[in-house]
């Protein structure tokens, strides 16, 4: 098949652009590149800043219009998916729709009905947005965000997505939560794609001197993900064992730097309020480190894992967890050799490319016959 792809986040896309190409599909990605993460793109879709950037990029836009028509399958990677006003989004995705002949969401980022989720105070038990019924760190800091994800433009716009495309693939277990309540008979779950054959593994082989903890972060998204609770604790844990612990923390950088920067270290640490382990995590692990992040029993149950879970899960409803779970490695970081060995062969399993790939091929193929039908 002829496949274009538009949008990316955290590289997802070109990672299953991969396992597709290796699959025999010929693939084609369209996007911004993830800004500073410089991702891989065929087709370059970067806005600059100020009005000038406004109107070249809507220009820019237009100008492609002929060459995102005609394809066997179009992904969008969420409904904002370039940086225009809800409505003329709209116009894009509506002539994607008329023009190509199948449109795959596959879900990957932050939109409408995941924040309704987050919202409701019952799908989860806490969340980007609320801790229990209470707002989390994120909303109080940024209160208008909620209100700008839930409003009606983007209701529009989401909604209009989610009637017609064709199937809807979210990558983690919480977004499949909340595309459930919205058009279950659409949601396929996907997961997140790591190449593992092109990653240089460096599984622990031996008990380090010093545990060597990493973090890396987005400068505008501490609040968003828990880092900036996860980093403070950091900090207190290593500067109470300075001949046994040590980090790097590493803002901002271009995707193939962040990548050589994990090499140095054995643990990484990423989100404090998923219950998922998301791309930053599973690279980490693919690579033989072992991660701290979201891992909650319900994520493991839905992708049918009962014996490997090599992931140190930290809870933000669990009064010192992050702190005791550091502790808790540093004191048996003898075992950090048989975690890092379990984590690839978890990553291998449940998220190499072409397993993530072969799992999208067969929901085009279940939706492609429906729509023969």
């Amino acid at each position: 098949m002829n496949i274009l792809i538009i949008g990316d986040f955290s590289n997802f896309h070109v990672s299953l652009s991969e396992g597709l190409t290796e699959l025999g599909q010929n693939v084609t990605l369209m996007s911004d590149g993830c800004r500073w993460m410089n991702t891989r793109r065929d087709i370059d879709i970067r806005r600059h800043p100020g009005k000038l950037g406004a109107v070249s990029y809507l220009a820019r836009l237009i100008s492609l219009l002929p060459r995102i028509r005609g394809w066997d399958v179009v992904y969008i990677h969420t409904p904002t998916f370039l940086h225009l006003k809800p409505l003329k989004v709209k116009f894009f995705f509506d002539y994607l729709r008329r023009n190509n002949r199948m449109v795959v969401f596959s879900m990957i980022n932050t939109d409408y009905y995941y924040v309704k989720a987050c919202l409701d105070c019952t799908t989860f038990a806490y969340s980007d947005f609320r801790i229990g019924t209470e707002p989390s760190p994120h909303a109080l800091l940024y209160p208008r965000r909620e209100l700008e994800w839930t409003s009606p433009s983007m209701k529009v716009l989401a909604d209009d997505v989610v009637q017609k495309s064709d199937v809807i693939i979210p990558c983690l277990w919480e977004y499949v939560k909340a595309y459930e309540k919205v058009a279950p008979e659409k949601v396929r779950y996907g997961g997140i794609p790591i190449d593992t054959h092109n990653i240089e593994q460096r599984v622990i082989e031996h008990e380090p001197r010093k545990v060597r903890f990493f973090l890396g972060y987005h400068n505008d998204r501490m609040e968003l993900k828990g880092t900036d609770r996860i980093m403070e604790v950091l900090k207190r844990v290593v500067a109470r064992h300075p001949g046994e612990a040590e980090m790097e923390l590493v803002c901002n950088v271009p995707y193939a730097e962040y990548v050589e920067r994990l090499n140095s270290s054995h643990v990484l640490l990423d989100q404090l309020y998923s219950y998922t382990p998301a791309t930053n995590a599973l690279l980490g692990m693919a690579r033989g480190m072992v991660a701290v992040t979201g891992a909650e029993p319900e994520y493991y149950d839905f992708i049918g894992e009962h014996e490997n879970r090599p992931i140190v899960n930290i809870s933000p409803i669990v009064e010192g967890d992050i702190e005791n779970k550091l502790e808790w490695i540093i004191a048996n970081k003898s075992r950090l050799p048989e975690l890092s060995r379990r984590s690839v062969e978890f990553v291998k399993k449940h998220n190499d490319t072409r397993v993530i790939a072969e799992k999208h091929l067969r929901y085009i193929a279940e939706f492609w016959g429906k729509k023969k039908d």
